[in-house]
């Protein structure tokens, strides 16, 4: 078997395989509620819980194409979107928890928090821009937008990391560790991305002189 083309039965089972690892964050902050382990604040452990797993899986999505790139490994595209889902998933928890157990509906201060807490008002901007994304990930909304409109709209998942490496950051205040390290890793994929546009304009400029 040559790991850089799986065929459909292995990349399937990956995919499964993908999945199961996806929802294993929140299988384990299910577990210490269950158990009782979340600590002496429940609701702030399940609050920066899912915002890191937010954040670890729009930069994991975000890091599928350059490690295509750099791999050879074309079936890695393929998994791009569940990835992506998935980090809008965490991101639905993340606000949910934010809007039922922490502010139980209170329309009026969450308002407050949006407008007055800088960290919120970028986080919460993140999310809705996220939501657009999560809608049009299908084939058909592909199709339907057209190629160009759409790799465009899906572009906004770069400003969105940066704001949300930026909420983290806003957020700890103190320990700045954990976004200073996701805010390197999202720089280097950045990094990356622009020097693959840059090689694959060269090379185009190249065959259309020849």
């Amino acid at each position: 078997m040559n790991w850089k083309t799986l065929d459909d039965t292995h990349l399937r089972r990956l995919k499964q395989l993908v999945f199961l690892a996806a929802l294993l964050p929140m299988a384990l902050l299910l577990t210490a509620a269950w158990q009782d382990e979340l600590g002496a604040n429940p609701i702030e452990k399940i609050t920066h819980n899912t915002g890191y797993w937010t954040l670890a899986f729009l930069l994991i999505s975000i890091g599928v194409t350059p490690l295509r790139q750099l791999s050879g490994a074309s079936w890695l595209i393929r998994l791009r979107r569940m990835l992506g889902l998935f980090a809008f998933f965490y991101a639905c928890l993340h606000f949910l928890t934010y809007l039922v157990l922490d502010q139980f509906f209170d329309w009026s201060a969450i308002a407050k928090d949006i407008l007055k807490r800088p960290y919120i008002t970028v986080g919460f901007t993140a999310f809705l821009f996220l939501i657009p994304l999560a809608v049009t990930s299908t084939n058909a909304m592909q199709r339907r937008l057209g190629g160009k409109h759409w790799k465009r709209l899906h572009r906004m998942v770069y400003p969105i990391a940066v704001a949300g490496v930026m909420h983290f950051a806003w957020l700890v205040k103190k320990d700045l560790s954990r976004p200073l390290l996701f805010g390197g890793i999202l720089a280097l994929l950045l990094a990356l991305r622009w020097f693959y546009k840059i090689k694959s304009a060269r090379l185009r400029r190249s065959y259309s002189s020849i």
